[in-house]
């Protein structure tokens, strides 16, 4: 039940902070600080609410999720693939959290992961050829028109 409650936390964290960003207007940073600085402190004021794995581990897999709700809405402007790498984050987390000593960069870089591995499946996807993939992700990264 506890994996089952961090997979929806993943999930709400990354299409909240898109959601602030893009809708309310109020850039990555200031999205994703606001929201994660609310939920470690309802956790600081009430840390028995939860059990203390939850405890612990709600605020980290929040962190790292609101990293992906970052992304600019040119790149990403679909919740449903936001929501998809939040919880490809939650898993490359559960089941790599035991490697990472700390914060340092391993909830940033895990999000990245995350945030690529689920951009890159509509591009693979879009003709079936894998070259056809990366000439997409060309256009979208140099923002310049395929040739036929």
């Amino acid at each position: 039940m506890s994996v089952l409650i961090l997979f929806i936390v993943s999930f709400a964290a990354a299409i909240s902070t898109f959601y602030v960003n893009e809708h309310l207007k109020q850039g990555p940073v200031r999205s994703s600080a606001f929201l994660s600085l609310t939920i470690a402190i309802f956790f600081f004021l009430f840390p028995k609410l939860l059990s203390p794995y939850l405890t612990t581990n709600i605020p980290v897999v929040f962190i790292g999720s609101s990293f992906i709700g970052m992304v600019s809405a040119r790149l990403v402007s679909n919740y449903f693939l936001i929501g998809a790498a939040g919880l490809v984050f939650c898993t490359v987390y559960l089941n790599t959290s035991s490697f990472f000593n700390g914060y340092g960069g391993a909830l940033g870089t895990s999000a990245a992961i995350s945030l690529l591995a689920v951009l890159s499946l509509p591009i693979l996807k879009a003709s079936g050829k894998f070259t056809n993939g990366f000439h997409l992700l060309r256009k979208i990264v140099f923002n310049r028109k395929l040739r036929k």
